[in-house]
């Protein structure tokens, strides 16, 4: 999945965190190849991805979709690379570690029994970035998030639909719906992935059940309504926790200034707050607006935002693959 939004996102990240590459081979689908990416000032040639293509490979990122990943990433592992997935595919395999470095960056040693390490949904991923450190001090006993989702989270596709529906309805002109059912510019979507038996979304499952796994607690409490928003990047989410014993405003505060991955943004007074545009294009996830449910007796409110192809997908992916160069390969 090199030439996709989250492929080109990942090559940038590399580049930046300066990740330690012999031979950086680039893979997409037959469509793509003979194209060029850039990566440290070199012209890198786009190969078509193929059965042969992980020959001497240590580590192989995957972002080209569930199918793709549940063909070839065990024929990855079978020629010795370890994957790094970005799909959903391998999320729930018991054998599969399932991976936010600053939450259960231990769990990467359990890549040996598939070769497969799982990057999380990009909606989950930063909120358990958020609730790690309230956890450990106070243990949640429930999660309830709704989540403001950025059009990037469905691919460059969906970046073009939002910006061509913007300028067309400014211009007082219809609009196409390609990617979405219904018009994403000026709007909301209460609708991400398809809809199941039970009147949740597949995405919003996806919140459930990783963060379980992630958490270490399959029985933690989470219920999630997912909403697509016409944003071009950084996902927001408001997160209402209980939690076992009594977690204040200012306790809340100093445990995530100080938790790893996380940014306290929280000064409503002077209108300082975690917002998309101030996410973008960076890796920590910001966690503001923190106060009181005065409805319950130890319950918070929190509002969470990151960079949903950052920290969401590619950074989380370059970290893991850091950690397992430098304590496993």
């Amino acid at each position: 999945g090199a030439t996709g939004a989250v492929g080109n996102e990942m090559l940038r990240v590399l580049e930046e965190r300066d990740f330690p590459v012999g031979e950086l081979r680039v893979l997409a689908s037959a469509r793509s190849a003979g194209n060029f990416l850039e990566f440290r000032d070199e012209q890198i040639l786009v190969q078509e991805l193929t059965g042969e293509s992980f020959a001497g490979i240590d580590i192989a990122l995957f972002s080209a979709g569930g199918g793709r990943s549940e063909e070839f990433c065990p024929i990855a592992a079978a020629a010795g690379a370890v994957c790094i997935d970005n799909s959903s595919a391998w999320r729930m395999d018991p054998d599969v570690p399932l991976v936010v470095p600053e939450v259960n960056p231990d769990e990467i040693a359990r890549y040996a029994k598939k070769g497969i390490i799982a990057n999380p949904n990009c909606s989950t991923i930063q909120l358990v970035t958020a609730l790690k450190p309230l956890h450990d001090f106070a243990t949640i006993r429930r999660v309830v998030v709704s989540t403001y989702q950025a059009v990037s989270g469905s691919g460059q596709k969906a970046i073009d639909e939002l910006r061509i529906q913007s300028g067309e309805l400014l211009n007082g002109r219809s609009v196409d719906c390609k990617v979405y059912p219904h018009q994403i510019a000026f709007n909301c979507l209460p609708h991400i992935d398809v809809f199941l038996d039970n009147g949740y979304t597949r995405e919003e499952m996806k919140m459930v059940n990783e963060t379980r796994k992630i958490m270490g607690d399959g029985s933690l409490k989470v219920t999630a309504t997912a909403v697509r928003v016409p944003v071009f990047y950084g996902h927001s989410e408001s997160v209402n926790i209980e939690t076992e014993k009594k977690l204040t405003v200012e306790q809340a505060r100093h445990l995530i200034s100080n938790a790893p991955g996380c940014q306290l943004v929280d000064d409503p007074a002077n209108q300082v707050y975690p917002m998309p545009i101030e996410a973008a294009g960076q890796d920590l996830t910001q966690v503001g607006r923190i106060r009181e449910d005065e409805t319950v007796e130890n319950g918070l409110n929190l509002w969470v935002v990151a960079d949903n192809l950052r920290k969401g997908a590619a950074t989380n992916a370059v970290q893991i693959a850091e950690i397992l160069a430098g304590k496993y390969l």
